[in-house]
């Protein structure tokens, strides 16, 4: 395993950061450190689902089958698989990404990520039922029906982009 120069600046530039922050104002640092503290904890069970996830898909599919279904032999079907799992699914954008990565690392196309995260983000399945009540049917669906739809576009822009 060799040295990542990006993680190694980023994590220097925060300590320096906070430094700096303990400087200008202990009592704001230390309200900051407990606020990030508690967004940490918050988050942690999302954390631990993901990485239970990606080892539960790690384990049962092997990287032929991620290649099959999600990778560039795919073709369309797999962004359109991967853009209804990101539109049911309910987990932080932010927990995704470890989870995109691995399947990247797996053999799944740029595609298919960019599908997976712009629906997860841009759609809202599991909250539709809330959208309706404040938005009305006809423009909370007609709202999720063209999320969609863009968020297929980005991905295929993404995977022509970076693919």
């Amino acid at each position: 395993m060799g040295i990542n120069l990006p993680i190694i600046v980023i994590n220097l530039f925060v300590l320096v950061s906070l430094i700096i922050s303990f400087f200008k104002s202990k009592e704001k640092s230390l309200q900051g450190l407990r606020i990030a503290v508690k967004s940490f904890v918050k988050m942690m069970p999302y954390v631990i689902i993901i990485i239970l996830f990606i080892g539960i898909l790690q384990g049962f599919l092997s990287k032929e089958i991620i290649t099959q279904y999600l990778g560039e032999s795919s073709g369309f079907s797999g962004v359109i698989f991967a853009g209804i799992a990101g539109a049911i699914l309910h987990i932080p954008s932010l927990v995704s990404f470890p989870l995109v990565a691995s399947l990247i690392e797996s053999g799944a196309s740029v595609m298919v990520a960019a599908a997976f995260i712009t629906t997860l983000t841009m759609v809202g399945f599991v909250t539709l039922p809330l959208e309706i009540k404040v938005l009305g049917k006809k423009l909370a669906i007609l709202r999720n029906l063209f999320s969609f739809i863009i968020a297929l576009i980005i991905a295929v822009i993404m995977g022509v982009i970076l693919g």
